[in-house]
């Protein structure tokens, strides 16, 4: 897991509703409204003086229609309506279409020849597929950030190892896997390759919604038992065979899905 439901560096974004608010502009029990907040970012010594810039209401909405795909809210072949997610969010339909435009390049909307939009449908082949590239992009940014780990990313590490096995137990997906795709980010923003992590963050988006996992799944295992063993093997300087185990995580994770049973959309697997 080398990315994040929400990117593994930036802001969240999340909607609310079910009575008034208490502030000024009260809305309905039916309606959402957009609520923006800083995310915590990798601890690095880069962004140790950095703050919290507000999103525009594109990168909000994106986020939050980003979240709803791949928790299963929206569903595979679901229909994409710009002018009743507007009215749901409360924003112009403007920036609605922007995030649309976004998630198509994102893989995670389809768009037909006569402009209908939906919920991409996953086969257990394109699934397969996204893990695999996961795998070389997210292992090529661990190996190359490896050897500038230093004993402040082991503590933060170690931090992100308990956050993620913390919040399964709670059920906590959304930020379970923003804790368990933070330990990969550690290592692989130690590389200094920022571009390498922004498509890491995206392939790991479109993973995540694919296999559309709760927090009772047993596959978190495979991620769990395998950053527990990197982080030990880091933490005796044995750089090499972390990587090793870090690689194998992936074997291991795509083998796990390849048990899993897929709805498939009439196509071959």
């Amino acid at each position: 897991m080398g990315g994040q439901v929400v990117p593994a560096h930036g802001l969240g974004v999340a909607a609310t509703g079910g009575g008034r608010s208490g502030r000024a502009g009260h809305h309905r029990e039916d309606e959402w409204e957009i609520v923006v907040w800083p995310r915590q970012l990798p601890l690095t010594e880069s962004n140790a003086m950095s703050f919290a810039v507000p999103l525009t209401r594109k990168e909000a909405v994106l986020r939050r229609l980003r979240e709803e795909i791949i928790t299963g809210l929206l569903k595979p072949g679901a229909l994409i309506k710009d002018a009743e997610i507007a009215a749901r969010l409360g924003v112009s339909i403007t920036p609605v279409r922007e995030a649309i435009t976004q998630l198509a390049a994102e893989g995670l909307i389809d768009i037909s020849p006569n402009r209908t939009r939906q919920v991409t449908q996953v086969t257990q082949k394109s699934a397969l597929e996204l893990i695999d590239v996961m795998m070389v992009l997210a292992c090529a940014g661990f190996e190359w950030g490896v050897d500038n780990i230093t004993d402040k990313h082991l503590a933060t590490l170690h931090v992100k190892l308990d956050e993620f096995a913390d919040n399964l137990r709670r059920g906590n997906l959304t930020a379970a896997t923003a804790a368990g795709a933070d330990f990969s980010t550690v290592v692989i923003m130690a590389s200094g390759n920022r571009e390498l992590q922004t498509h890491v963050d995206l392939v790991v988006a479109r993973t995540l919604r694919v296999l559309a996992l709760t927090t009772e799944s047993d596959v978190w295992t495979v991620w769990l038992d395998g950053y527990r063993q990197t982080l030990e093997l880091l933490e005796q300087g044995d750089r090499t065979r972390a990587v090793e185990r870090y690689r194998q995580i992936y074997h291991d994770y795509r083998r796990r899905v390849e048990t899993m049973l897929f709805d498939e959309p009439g196509e071959d697997r």
